[in-house]
């Protein structure tokens, strides 16, 4: 499923009614995610705070009924994209650091942590401790010979 113009601008107005919750200022609220919950079958993109208040609701047309494979995957990598090109605006944020995007379907289960920021830290995309058992395999391998 490739994007159209429509779903990119109505993804992007999205993001920036969350980030307009959380004008910057001086005093950041004591939150740690910002929950995306995605459905497959309305289309929806409901945004939650950790204690589960709604923050913003919309409806993306596109998404409505899509059977496809991989839905969540491609969801995902467009929202990515999408914080990637509001970060000057999702960076101020006034949500106490660190704080993260976290991509739910709609049964509220985690499917993907799509930005992490951390002071003068961003982690965009992947999961944080990607590779990390390989690596440690690794490791105690070459200490091991």
């Amino acid at each position: 499923m490739k994007a159209t113009e429509q779903t990119i601008q109505q993804v992007e107005r999205a993001i920036r009614r969350i980030a307009q919750k959380f004008p910057p200022t001086e005093e950041a609220d004591v939150m740690t995610d910002l929950h995306l919950c995605v459905s497959q079958e309305s289309g929806e993109m409901i945004a939650f705070d950790d204690d589960d208040n709604e923050i913003n609701r919309c409806v993306i047309e596109q998404w409505i009924d899509n059977k496809d494979e991989d839905f969540y995957k491609e969801i995902a990598s467009l929202l990515r994209g999408q914080l990637i090109h509001l970060r000057s605006l999702v960076e101020k944020m006034s949500i106490l650091k660190p704080y993260s995007f976290v991509l739910e379907d709609d049964d509220r289960e985690h499917i993907a942590e799509l930005y992490l920021v951390d002071d003068d830290i961003a982690i965009i995309g992947g999961e944080l401790m990607e590779g990390l058992d390989k690596d440690l395999d690794d490791f105690f391998d070459e200490l091991m010979k």
